[in-house]
């Protein structure tokens, strides 16, 4: 076995040129693992970030699940249309009073008025009646009345006036 220097030279420059190689594959392989672990590390604060933002919202989520689980419910229809009965009922009552102390009011009125007015024909009837009224024709004036005939027809007949007629009904209290 012979070795030639030229061999040796072939299988030295062999041995250094596939040293090279593996220098050159083991700095691509190290570029792209700092590359890789670049991007890594940018995916790693990445999620961080997004974990801590998850953190909040669920935490905010919470919170705000308490506001409403302290909060009253929402009232159903049939509680809504209690409450609106019960509000127009408190805004209807002093309506209802005010109006009861009118008719109580109108009714004393009525009373007195009604009281006024008997006052008045007791006190007519004391007054002497016209002379051109004699007591003949209030039985007439009376007695044509109730069999139905108007008053206007009752004081052609009679010659008087229709509210000399009317006088003697309400004196008499027929009217």
């Amino acid at each position: 076995m012979n070795f030639d220097i030229e061999d040796f030279l072939s299988l030295e420059g062999a041995i250094v040129v596939l040293a090279l190689i593996v220098i050159y594959l083991l700095y691509i392989v190290l570029a792209k693992d700092a590359h890789y672990s670049k991007n890594i590390h940018s995916l790693a604060s990445a999620m961080e970030e997004l974990n801590r933002d998850i953190y909040y919202l669920k935490k905010k989520l919470k919170e705000t699940q308490n506001i409403l689980d302290s909060t009253p419910k929402r009232m159903s229809d049939e509680e809504i249309y209690q409450e609106i009965d019960r509000g127009s009922f408190d805004m209807i009552k002093p309506l209802s009073v005010a109006i009861k102390n009118l008719q109580h009011s109108v009714a004393s009125l009525d009373e007195n008025l009604n009281a006024r007015i008997s006052n008045i024909e007791s006190g007519v009837k004391q007054i002497s009646l016209p002379s051109s009224l004699q007591s003949s024709d209030d039985e007439k004036i009376v007695s044509l009345y109730k069999q139905g005939i108007p008053l206007e027809v009752i004081a052609k007949e009679l010659h008087i006036s229709s509210a000399e007629a009317e006088f003697v009904l309400k004196i008499n209290k027929i009217k």
